[in-house]
């Protein structure tokens, strides 16, 4: 053992963290992957206004399916806040029902105000 892998196993025994490491070195844990996931902008996005409840389906599985198979973390679907539904925003709601459905789509949640708040839904893809 050299004294490099002793000094390693004294920093882990004694919980002590390198804060010079570059983050990008280091494994981040979920929750910091979250939080950075939760923050950066979307890697891609959709916007599915005027599309029927098919259509807007259809769009979705195929963005959602090419955005894994290039290996995408985050994605915005924009579907309005349903301004000329009578009723429940139908768009909003498709959204939701395929988000629940998808295997590959994590937590969601209201986009920011810049990216169309109440009226697109950005998304975590496992």
């Amino acid at each position: 053992m050299n004294f490099g892998d002793i000094f390693d196993k004294w920093e882990k025994s004694n919980k002590i963290q390198d804060k010079d490491m570059e983050a990008g070195n280091r494994q981040l844990s979920s929750q910091e992957k979250r939080t950075r996931l939760r923050n950066k902008k979307p890697d891609a996005e959709l916007d599915i206004h005027g599309l029927t409840r098919v259509e807007a389906w259809q769009a979705m599985d195929i963005f959602f399916s090419d955005a894994k198979a290039k290996g995408l973390e985050k994605l915005l679907v924009i579907h309005g806040k349903g301004n000329h539904s009578t009723g429940e925003a139908v768009l909003k709601r498709i959204v939701m029902e395929f988000i629940e459905r998808c295997p590959f789509a994590g937590e969601s949640g209201r986009g920011k105000a810049v990216t169309g708040g109440e009226g697109a839904t950005w998304v975590l893809l496992k």
